[in-house]
């Protein structure tokens, strides 16, 4: 079975990371980064956060809040549920794409928490 993988690409402002699942799927996105440097200390977090992260469902109502590192599921503008990634200190690591069930959303958390662990990290070439 084909492990996931962590790709560092290149933006017009900085470096980004996907977590691609071994199908390919992106299922976590990171913000813009200055240097590589930073980029893989980004990947470096989502490796050492995601497993003992808890989950906050921002949509449930009364939700309870949990202390960082966490995945926040929350709704999106569009209606479709989504998910972050915070690490301890309280910062955005990555986000996923929208989802149009909870339950995909929620598999798209257990894919980056299992993903994350094996991933190689590539240099996506242009």
């Amino acid at each position: 079975m084909a492990a996931g993988k962590f790709v560092i690409k290149e933006t017009k402002t900085g470096l980004k990371f996907n977590l691609k699942a071994s199908n390919g799927e992106i299922i976590l996105s990171s913000q813009v980064y200055k240097s590589e440097t930073s980029c893989k200390n980004g990947i470096a977090s989502v490796i050492k956060n995601a497993p003992l992260a808890a989950i906050e469902v921002q949509t449930a109502e009364d939700y309870k809040t949990e202390k960082c590192p966490k995945f926040e599921i929350y709704e999106d503008k569009a209606g479709e549920t989504r998910f972050r990634l915070k690490a301890r200190n309280g910062q955005i690591i990555g986000v996923s794409e929208g989802y149009k069930a909870m339950k995909s959303c929620q598999n798209g958390i257990a894919s980056v928490i299992k993903n994350a662990q094996e991933a190689v990290t590539v240099a996506e070439k242009e």
